[in-house]
């Protein structure tokens, strides 16, 4: 839980990890757990959050698909693992929401999307994450069995600003907002927004 607070993890372009060789340590680390007959590769870790801007210069096709979920929450959710207190796990993800915002001009094709409205807008949020991807396939009929796990922490507390660009604010407390896409398809880009709308 330091790599939104540690300014030697922000990796970005023009850093010391924009090389070649990086680039091709990261593919040669990656290729044997994905399908070459698929026509997108996963990596899911919350460190890259803050590596993106690398990730975009080494891979220039990438697409960035971020699901936040309340600090709060996460805090409380990662105190299982992590031995630190409860205000230090908070800062950490404000820290990390805050990079977040300051990396957002500098990525072609993200779509940052909420934990929370993904619980209670399921099909929307999947046919969204369909179309920015630009995948064929419908959401299936079972995508309405989604499990709110932020129910699990019913007293959520410690944030120490109000996260209004992501509609979070204290005490678990979650705005309307309206999810971020960026794709330099203006094509891609309307018809997320479409779906994520739910029309």
């Amino acid at each position: 839980m330091h790599f939104a607070t540690d300014p030697a993890q922000h990796h970005v372009e023009s850093g010391p990890y924009d090389t070649l060789e990086t680039r091709d340590r990261v593919l040669s680390d990656w290729t044997p757990w994905y399908d070459p007959e698929k026509s997108w590769w996963l990596e899911k870790s919350p460190v890259n959050l803050t590596r993106m801007r690398l990730y975009q210069q080494l891979f220039p096709m990438s697409q960035f698909v971020v699901i936040l979920r309340h600090p709060e929450v996460v805090a409380a959710a990662v105190s299982k693992w992590v031995d630190a207190p409860a205000g230090e796990l908070v800062a950490h993800w404000q820290a990390a929401h805050r990079q977040l915002l300051a990396d957002l001009p500098f990525l072609h094709a993200v779509c940052v999307l909420r934990y929370e409205d993904f619980c209670e807008r399921p099909k929307a949020t999947i046919a969204g994450l369909h179309a920015f991807l630009d995948l064929r396939s419908e959401p299936g009929e079972d995508v309405e069995q989604v499990r709110n796990g932020n129910l699990d922490y019913p007293n959520p507390a410690g944030l120490t600003e109000d996260l209004a660009d992501w509609g979070y604010g204290p005490e678990g407390r979650v705005d309307p907002w309206t999810a971020v896409v960026q794709h330099p398809l203006r094509a891609i880009r309307e018809t997320t927004e479409t779906a994520l709308a739910g029309r």
